[in-house]
């Protein structure tokens, strides 16, 4: 999302707009590049995305719009944020459709997705919202514990044996030196510690996709009483 998308929204100096902490760092950029205020909402725990209930509680007076994010091929709530923005006088501006959930290579990922629900143990695969087609562009797990050491363990471990994971969200923008915000996010807060990206590419064969169930279920299993 660009400046030139906030000024067409009507964004100016002083105005307000409501952004994720998680994942939302551009689109708090473009908001300051028009003069006006990023102010950061917590996200929904299971898509990552913008919490409609965390944004109308951080509204003011101030606030002009709402800037949600896709993050990771899962969708914002659109209904339930467009039903705030129009209680309290918002716009909502439309983030980047990102790729398309009608793809073919959004059907395969599907399908790779659908094989490793079934078969990853000891992390918490990603949790879809009813009614909604995850596109799947990236396959971020949870690795439950007590915050970044284990994460970033699991991952070190993972990447010891062949396995390309990265963290996606490393620092909520809120925590950043370029937006810091004495504001308290919890929901952000835990998924910057818990995430982590798996590799997941249509090119993928089965045995690729069997070895990386099988690196993360022999570490994952020192977890699983925590991910339940």
């Amino acid at each position: 999302m660009s400046a030139t998308e906030m000024t067409g929204a009507g964004v100016g100096i002083g105005d307000e707009v409501v952004v994720p902490a998680f994942g939302g760092a551009e689109v708090a950029s473009a908001v300051r590049a028009v003069g006006a205020r990023p102010v950061f909402a917590d996200i929904d725990p299971l898509s990552y995305c913008l919490s409609p209930a965390a944004v109308e509680a951080a509204v003011t007076d101030r606030t002009v719009a709402i800037a949600p994010v896709h993050l990771f091929g899962h969708p914002a709530d659109m209904v339930c944020l467009r039903e705030v923005a129009q209680r309290r006088g918002l716009r909502v501006i439309d983030p980047e459709p990102g790729p398309s959930v009608v793809s073919v290579d959004a059907a395969r990922r599907r399908k790779f997705a659908e094989y490793l629900e079934r078969r990853l143990r000891g992390v918490v695969i990603p949790k879809v919202a009813l009614g909604v087609q995850h596109s799947f562009h990236e396959y971020v797990v949870r690795v439950p514990g007590n915050g970044r050491p284990d994460r970033d363990a699991f991952k070190w471990a993972l990447r010891a044996r062949g396995v390309a994971c990265y963290v996606p969200v490393k620092t909520p923008a809120h925590r950043t030196a370029e937006f810091r915000s004495d504001v308290w996010l919890p929901e952000s807060e835990r998924a910057a510690d818990e995430t982590l990206a798996l590799p997941l590419e249509t090119s993928m064969t089965k045995r690729e996709l069997h070895r990386l169930v099988s690196a993360c279920n022999g570490l994952g299993g020192l977890l699983l009483d925590a991910a339940c």
